[in-house]
């Protein structure tokens, strides 16, 4: 057999889920939750390979090791390979031993099937070795506890079935539907991004409520870095912050999501290797707040996915129906702001914004479709006004938008506002495997992150232009906060901090998705959009769902 071997932990997988092999195996996806973390633990000692080796069955010598660890075995005709934790083994007989870090399970076998096929698997490796194997072993770690895996016919047969799967998977090169209302999916580190019961809920194999598998915030926080010139170094498990010789501010590497630099900031190469081992993004703005580029890992993941989206996005019938989806959900957004928020508001304004979003959905063509979604924006800008306190309007005055510079404090906000969405959003792409540059809405030009942009949209009444109304009617900045050029207006940086920390708090803020249910933060929201586009790049769902408040 030429093809590449199956690793025997893949087997298991399959055994466990198929969905889960092919988004490890074939999409390359990977996340750590406690459980893998505690795996990784309890392999820790059966990890470090022993010196001298597995012996040949047929070598007679007495001093050769009884148990040998982290034994790498494979096998071309059974298509299989294995890195076994133990072998225990006596002349040509040989017991593989694997670590669990869980309990015994309460079945007659006293193993779930997955660990006992794994087990299996490297049983098979060894008698194609030449070893006896009368059966195989699984020590639980949390039960401290050994248990006997025989090797019957039926045991051994699954684990062929499940190898075979997994070749056809790989050779499909598509992804299994999700397992409906599994309890596997609690407690699985591939949840957030395989989505079983969102999944499901689109496609129509379930209905009711999604259970909350996904946690609805991150544990750690973004970390802001605004300074003229200055430098960010690693110190221990530290980021530390220097402007010369002044320590001006620290943040713990495993509470910090992402690192955002304001102006000319140097960051040494050994905080850049160790942010990017922890897939750790590093965003780059001017000082002024304009963003320019992401530094992270390189997107090695998730190849299939990329490939969809390129072909979707080259498609105007593929590409069209999710850029519509994406107008409609930014048009009826920015009618509900509007609606809920704007004073004396004209019913004819509303009525324009409802025809906008209907027309949307059936534009017969992408330029037809960017005209409907700049009408749209021009009825909504003309009254964003409204939106702002009467006694502010004097200080606030918007009188439509502009920008490059923007020449006005409500602009220069809005500005500000929309490049740090992009930055979460180019994030959330990248962090799906999605292509930030390669988009169904915006045209791919230079420079530019046209999915970022698409993904945006929707999300820019909701975070965006929702932060800006609440920094000015809370009078969180006044006009003190502004330079004014004559060529343009800037956000001073004392201004500019207080700005983020609403941003931030928003970012923060928990909403409920209107279709599927799931209760996420904004910044996670955004991250599932992208998913959610992934799969209908895929053809996993029939139309990408946009996302609109009610």
């Amino acid at each position: 057999m030429d093809t590449e071997p199956i690793p025997a932990r893949m087997i298991n997988e399959v055994a466990y889920c198929p969905r889960l092999f092919a988004l490890e195996h074939v999409a390359g996806e990977w996340a750590d939750n406690v459980h893998t973390i505690e795996g990784k633990v309890t392999h820790r000692v059966v990890d470090q390979p022993t010196t001298a080796g597995l012996p040949e069955p047929e070598a007679e010598d007495p001093d050769r090791p009884s148990t040998v660890r982290s034994v790498l075995l494979g096998d071309p005709s059974l298509g299989m390979i294995a890195k076994i934790d133990l072998v225990a083994s006596e002349g040509r007989v040989a017991v593989p031993i694997d670590y669990k870090k869980g309990q015994i399970a309460d079945t007659p076998e006293l193993a779930w099937e997955p660990e006992r096929v794994q087990v299996a698997a490297q049983a098979m490796l060894l008698r194609a070795h030449g070893y006896e194997v009368p059966h195989g072993i699984l020590y639980f770690a949390g039960s401290k506890r050994r248990v006997t895996v025989e090797l019957t016919d039926a045991l051994l047969a699954r684990t062929l079935a499940c190898r075979d799967e997994a070749r056809r998977i790989i050779t499909q090169g598509t992804l299994p539907p999700p397992l409906v209302d599994s309890p596997k999916c609690k407690g699985c580190s591939l949840v957030g991004i395989c989505l079983p019961d969102e999944h499901n809920l689109l496609v129509g194999e379930r209905e009711g409520e999604v259970r909350p598998l996904i946690p609805a915030r991150d544990d750690a926080v973004p970390l802001h870095v605004q300074l003229k010139y200055g430098t960010v170094r690693l110190d221990g498990g530290e980021i530390v912050i220097r402007e010369g010789n002044t320590v001006v501010g620290k943040a713990r590497l495993n509470e910090t999501s992402s690192v955002a630099l304001y102006g000319n900031i140097s960051m040494s190469t050994p905080l850049l290797h160790e942010l990017a081992s922890r897939d750790i993004p590093v965003n780059l703005h001017s000082f002024g707040g304009w963003y320019h580029a992401t530094f992270a890992p390189s997107a090695g993941h998730n190849v299939l996915t990329r490939v969809a989206q390129h072909a979707a996005s080259a498609d105007p019938a593929r590409s069209l129906p999710i850029a519509a989806a994406i107008v409609e959900a930014k048009i009826r957004n920015q009618r509900t702001l509007l609606r809920r928020n704007a004073r004396d508001l004209p019913i004819t304004a509303l009525q324009a914004m409802q025809d906008a979003a209907e027309q949307s959905v059936t534009a017969p063509d992408h330029d037809t479709l960017r005209g409907i979604e700049g009408n749209a924006a021009r009825v909504y800008f003309e009254h964003l006004q409204r939106m702002i306190r009467a006694d502010l309007g004097g200080m606030f005055q918007f009188d439509g938008r502009n920008r490059r510079p923007p020449r006005d404090p409500v602009n220069c906000l809005l500005s500000f506002a929309y490049a740090c969405l992009v930055r979460e959003c180019t994030n959330a792409a990248r962090r799906v495997g999605l292509d930030p540059y390669v988009g169904f809405l915006h045209v791919p030009r230079h420079g530019r992150p046209a999915l970022s942009l698409d993904l945006m949209e929707e999300f820019r009444p909701l975070i965006a232009d929702s932060v800006v109304l609440n920094a000015i009617n809370n009078e969180v900045l006044t006009l003190s906060d502004f330079l004014v050029h004559p060529t343009g207006v800037a956000l001073q940086p004392e201004g500019k901090k207080r700005f983020l920390r609403v941003l931030e708090r928003r970012l923060d803020e928990l909403v409920t998705h209107p279709l599927v249910g799931t209760r996420l933060s904004y910044r996670r929201m955004l991250e599932l959009q992208a998913r959610f586009i992934g799969k209908t790049v895929l053809g996993e769902v029939a139309r990408y769902p946009g996302f609109k408040v009610r």
